[in-house]
């Protein structure tokens, strides 16, 4: 094992390079200008896989983006174990706000900063330097999977799977697309939230009113989707609507977040208070969440002395693991149809659905993850929820039943993913490739304990 370190140092200044020259490939899919550049960055990973080992090595499209499957044969009796990343990025938003240009990765104090250096091509820096440590020969098959629209809900996901089902079935299935407790601190990640969001509009008048001659008599359309807007939570913050699954003491099996952490990592203001009731776990991780994301309006600059007639809105919600999206985004709907302040006609239009899935984290899989994290990192993984969403976890697990899935990653509570400034800890990079550099060896052990 001494060994296998070693050789985890070795290759990290290559990985490096590599994952540098990735994240200088605009992969952004949610952008139909830079779809090309998502078929770049596909054949890129391509030529890594292939440079790195894997003989057998395919760029695959569904009628969605384009993915690579790599594959390297199991040795007889082993386990073949699956690698999952994804290629594309999340936009960049306003490249001022950002301190160093966007796409070009930049390292500052021990952080490598870019879009896409932690989420999620850090994911293939991972896979790539577990590979090569075991020069090209793991004692497990191997093989890779790199998405390429995950940042736009991997709408072509399902297709993949069934089309390539023979190419991507495994034993164990490691993804690494989640956070970890600290820099200092792996995680495990063992409860993930489900999404059901949707629109909703309101509308009060056929044309817009002169606010002075008509305000006071009827509503106009922004008031009337605040207050429904408002009667999605009550007064502590909890959410309203009737009808959502919520486990019961859930937050016994994770960790607590102080007060003081919260704040730090949020960047809550001085005198905001949290919202909600139970602990940060169980809020975070295991109780349903309600946010507006977005809201359609006359804008500040373009504003007049008239009566709104129609406002909409984004809403977001997330489901807690037990749940099932659609029946939540029906809930939601019920609740926002009928609670019209003054009779304002309201319409929900359905948007995308993820469903929520719980790991149950025992087993001779999960031991030898937990004895890898120890020894790549020096501590006990923590077992976590995400408060967010990865619905492909769920699809997985639907396509490969009998698989032991274990969700990892290399973000920190100051990776800012989907933010400005995103950016990866590089102490991090090194801890998880070596954990997985690890568990490749543990999981083709001659004990024969997770054998296919």
């Amino acid at each position: 094992m001494s060994d296998l370190l070693q050789r985890v140092r070795d290759v990290l200044p290559s990985v490096r390079a590599d994952l540098e020259d990735l994240v200088r490939i605009e992969s952004v899919w949610a952008d139909p200008a830079r779809r090309p550049e998502v078929q770049r960055s596909a054949e890129a990973v391509s030529k890594l896989l292939s440079d790195a080992g894997f003989g057998d090595v395919r760029i695959v499209a569904e009628g969605g983006a384009p993915a690579v499957i790599a594959h390297h044969p199991a040795p007889e009796g082993a386990p073949t174990v699956l690698l999952y990343a994804h290629h594309d990025v999340q936009p960049e938003g306003d490249p001022e706000q950002w301190e160093t240009a966007p796409f070009e990765p930049t390292e500052r104090d021990g952080r490598l900063y870019g879009r896409g250096t932690a989420d999620d091509k850090a994911g293939i820096a991972t896979h790539l330097a577990a590979f090569r440590a075991h020069d090209g020969n793991p004692p497990v098959g191997v093989t890779v999977f790199v998405e390429g629209e995950e940042e736009s809900g991997s709408p072509s996901l399902s297709r993949l799977l069934a089309a390539h089902r023979d190419a991507l079935a495994a034993d164990v299935i490691v993804i690494a697309d989640s956070d970890n407790w600290s820099t200092d601190i792996p995680s495990l990640t063992v409860s993930l939230r489900g999404l059901a969001d949707c629109v909703v509009e309101v509308a009060t008048l056929d044309h817009g009113l002169h606010s002075g001659m008509w305000g006071g008599v009827v509503p106009d359309a922004l008031t009337v989707l605040v207050r429904l807007l408002a009667s999605l939570h009550d007064d502590e913050g909890n959410v309203a609507v009737d009808g959502l699954h919520e486990p019961d003491a859930a937050d016994r099996e994770f960790p607590e977040y102080t007060p003081e952490r919260v704040r730090a990592d949020t960047g809550l203001l001085d005198g905001v208070r949290e919202i909600g009731s139970g602990s940060v776990a169980q809020r975070l991780w295991a109780k349903p969440a309600v946010t507006v994301i977005g809201i359609d309006t006359t804008p500040i600059v373009r504003s007049s002395n008239t009566l709104i007639p129609r406002a909409r809105a984004k809403i977001s919600m997330r489901v807690a693991p037990g749940g099932d999206a659609a029946t939540h985004l029906a809930a939601l709907t019920r609740h926002l149809q009928s609670r019209a302040p003054w009779g304002a006609d309201v319409t929900v239009s359905p948007g995308d659905l993820g469903e929520p899935y719980a790991i149950d984290a025992t087993g001779p899989v999960y031991d030898a993850a937990r004895q890898a994290f120890r020894e790549a990192w020096g501590h006990d993984a923590v077992d976590t929820g995400v408060g967010g969403s990865i619905p492909f976890i769920a699809e997985f697990a639907a396509a490969f039943p009998d698989a032991k899935i274990l969700v990892t990653g290399v973000e920190d509570p100051d990776t800012q993913a989907h933010s400005i400034n995103e950016s990866l800890h590089l102490g991090v990079l090194e801890r998880a490739a070596t954990a997985e550099a690890l568990l490749l060896a543990r999981l083709g052990s001659s004990d024969g304990q997770v054998a296919p």
